[in-house]
């Protein structure tokens, strides 16, 4: 059969493409050789979007997997139902989740309750870090409380900077502080570009809790 003129055969294109491929690798096999550090990570994840607490649990599922500790302190989640917490009560020796929070401040209507919970949430969280056994510390929902004033916000930077070395620290929650943000090894930033609760959605079992 012939072929347009201009036109390459199969052979030729995937030659060209393998080579491609070849030097590809050999770029990022010469940028990996150079990435030498290993230590525990302070990763944030906030902005408006879904998912960012569901990200962190899928670094704990990870961790598990790996036969790492991991710690959990839940700054505004109650003890209402949730799924991960199912999933990683099968996994008592591995995971420690603490729900310390009693929702969001419309529903407690009471700011003075809403610090005390997010004071004994950080002496929890605090007891974590230090936790020599801990691989990585999970603080959920942490930015919502800094972001309104009921944590001291040096006393959190300063726990959080002076770590242990080789301890993980996933920070998540809407309005990360600029400080926390500049002093974070890994920031994500959840985009929201559509949600079904504006569409009258209600939270649903799997999705949201």
């Amino acid at each position: 059969m012939s072929r347009e003129p201009g036109l390459l055969d199969e052979e030729t294109v995937n030659a060209r493409a393998n080579e491609k491929a070849r030097k590809r690798k050999a770029a990022r096999d010469r940028m990996l050789a150079t990435k030498t550090i290993e230590k525990g990570l302070l990763i944030v994840h906030t902005g408006k979007g879904k998912g960012k607490s569901t990200a962190a649990f899928g670094l704990a599922a990870r961790a598990v997997g790996n036969g790492l500790k991991v710690g959990v302190v839940q700054f505004v989640k109650g003890v209402w139902k949730t799924g991960e917490r199912e999933v990683f009560a099968r996994f008592p020796e591995l995971v420690e989740i603490r729900a310390m929070g009693e929702g969001f401040t419309w529903e407690t209507q009471d700011r003075a309750r809403d610090i005390a919970a997010a004071e004994a949430a950080w002496e929890m969280s605090e007891a974590m870090m230090a936790d020599p056994s801990n691989a990585m510390v999970i603080l959920d929902e942490l930015n919502i409380v800094l972001r309104y004033g009921y944590l001291d916000l040096d006393r959190v930077l300063s726990a959080l900077t002076n770590r242990r070395e080789d301890l993980h620290v996933v920070v998540t929650g809407r309005n990360a502080r600029p400080e926390l943000i500049e002093v974070a090894d890994l920031v994500t930033e959840m985009t929201l570009v559509k949600h079904p609760f504006r569409a009258g959605v209600k939270a649903q079992i799997g999705i949201e809790f």
